[in-house]
């Protein structure tokens, strides 16, 4: 799993803002399906937002997100209200989207 430092993450906070959650996790929770969404959708953004539908206690969603990050080699960049902000950077160099900006911590 990467580190990425404040400037970074809020650097994909801000480029997540006009996204639309892609992977929603509902009453059954943390299912393997939801892991393959969430590995096929950050193969093709890099940066994904996931809704918890059924989940809205702020324990629960640091649980899911911490093994949403564990299973996925994702990074959770922020959470906001019932919405998490997950980046990966694509393996490939042609297929990166996402330039990371450097210096400031």
């Amino acid at each position: 799993m990467m580190r990425l430092t404040g400037f970074q993450k809020k650097y994909l906070r801000g480029l997540a803002h006009g996204q639309k959650p892609v992977v929603h996790i509902g009453h059954q929770g943390l299912t393997d399906g939801v892991i393959r969404s969430t590995h096929d959708a950050l193969d093709a953004h890099e940066l994904i937002k996931i809704k918890f539908v059924d989940f809205k206690e702020k324990a629960q969603k640091i649980a899911i997100s911490d093994e949403i990050q564990g299973r996925t080699g994702s990074v959770l960049v922020g959470m906001i209200g019932h919405v998490g902000v997950f980046y990966r950077r694509n393996e490939d160099p042609e297929k990166r989207r996402i330039t990371l900006p450097k210096g400031r911590t």
